[in-house]
């Protein structure tokens, strides 16, 4: 089977990069006798991202104007008023692809090629006051086509497909849940190392860190107010927080947190490390005492997926998400209140050396197994579609 893909997230949306370059590095690894990957690339301005995909060996690019931004409004209109792009569509049958992957992009009802729509999440629906009106209709009615254009709807989680068949109930019957995973790194669990890089950031011996944009729906507000409790305690925790410091649906949000920290005086609590090394990040992952995620909405968690392919202990809010990513093997806190995490971060367990070695080596082994699951059924589905099954 030949399956199309095109370019996922971008500057603003790092999370969606992540996850098709995870998912062709999967397929190229472990697909290669089941599936060949296109990757489709405009023919100017690629990003360094968009040759770091193009380099993946075993995925096949093909180069075209067609993808280029100057025709992005072109190819809608011809989806949206005609059912196909034209010129898209007979490129895709010269380069004999079976099924196309969606996200971004919409190529028509009357496409002729099955697509697979890839919907990570329904943040707009079940958190509305995240999204100024424009870019929440924008999302809906992006969403809507993929749905009335016929797409098999691909989730990463069982609660995200809930929601899908409960707010568009025409895609029940052509629903999929793939849990995604993350392989653990090549690289030996070297503490020592992370250590060392934790000390290059100034980070004391315990500490908690939370690798998420500064999104207001990541929730950093919570962690800031509850350091403000511990502080009153007279317990002195410190949280580290790496990520791009904005947010691209509210421009202010990152300055009114500063200015909260400022305010309670946890600035020495609440360390804000911007955007890191991607190798830093895996160091600190492995030195912190635990991830601490306390976001308010979540698809299925790239941060989280990390972590558990490393074994670091995690301290999550309470979604149903996170509960369905990792069961009883996290501590949880109520998302809505900085007293229950101040009182979750104090009394967390500190483990000692041998006890994250083990946990880590754990990790290893079952992450090999999770990825290999998350290839096979992307396969599978990949199969089912591209042989008119399903």
């Amino acid at each position: 089977m030949r399956i199309a893909f095109t370019l996922i997230g971008g500057a603003h949306w790092s999370g969606g990069y992540n996850y098709l370059a995870n998912l062709l590095r999967i397929l190229s690894q472990y697909q290669k006798h089941r599936l060949t990957a296109v990757l489709f690339l405009g023919a100017e301005g690629v990003s360094q991202g968009a040759e770091e995909l193009a380099a993946i060996h075993g995925i096949e690019v093909v180069r075209t104007p067609l993808l280029n931004g100057s025709r992005r409004i072109t190819s809608l209109l011809q989806a949206m008023l005609l059912g196909r792009d034209v010129a898209m569509q007979q490129l895709l049958v010269r380069q004999h692809i079976d099924v196309i992957f969606e996200n971004a992009q919409f190529f028509g009802w009357r496409l002729g090629i099955p697509a697979i729509a890839w919907i990570p999440d329904f943040q707009h629906r079940l958190l509305p006051a995240m999204f100024p009106l424009l870019s929440r209709w924008k999302r809906e009615l992006g969403f809507m086509a993929q749905v009335v254009g016929g797409r098999h709807i691909m989730l990463s989680s069982e609660d995200a497909r809930l929601a899908c068949e409960r707010f568009f109930p025409a895609t029940r019957g052509r629903t999929s849940t793939i849990h995604f995973a993350v392989p653990a790194s090549d690289a030996e669990a070297d503490f020592l190392r992370a250590r060392m890089v934790a000390d290059q950031y100034g980070l004391p011996e315990r500490f908690f860190f939370m690798p998420n944009q500064f999104w207001k729906h990541k929730n950093h507000a919570l962690v800031v107010d509850a350091l403000a409790i511990l502080k009153q305690r007279g317990v002195s925790i410190v949280v580290a927080a790496s990520g791009v410091q904005s947010d691209p649906r509210d421009s202010g949000h990152f300055s009114r947190l500063r200015a909260r920290i400022e305010l309670l005086g946890v600035e020495q609590n609440m360390r804000l490390l911007g955007v890191i090394p991607y190798a830093d990040l895996g160091s600190l992952m492995r030195a912190c005492v635990a991830l601490l995620n306390p976001s308010l909405f979540e698809g299925w968690s790239t941060t989280v997926e990390e972590a558990r392919a490393m074994g670091t202990p995690m301290l999550l809010s309470d979604l149903d998400v996170h509960r369905e990513q990792m069961g009883a093997a996290a501590t949880y806190f109520n998302r809505c209140s900085a007293e229950d995490l101040a009182d979750a971060l104090q009394n967390f367990p500190v483990l000692d050396m041998p006890q994250r070695r083990d946990m880590a080596d754990l990790a290893r082994i079952d992450s090999v197994q999770r990825v290999k699951r998350f290839g096979d059924e992307f396969a599978d589905l990949v199969d089912t579609l591209g042989r008119g099954v399903g």
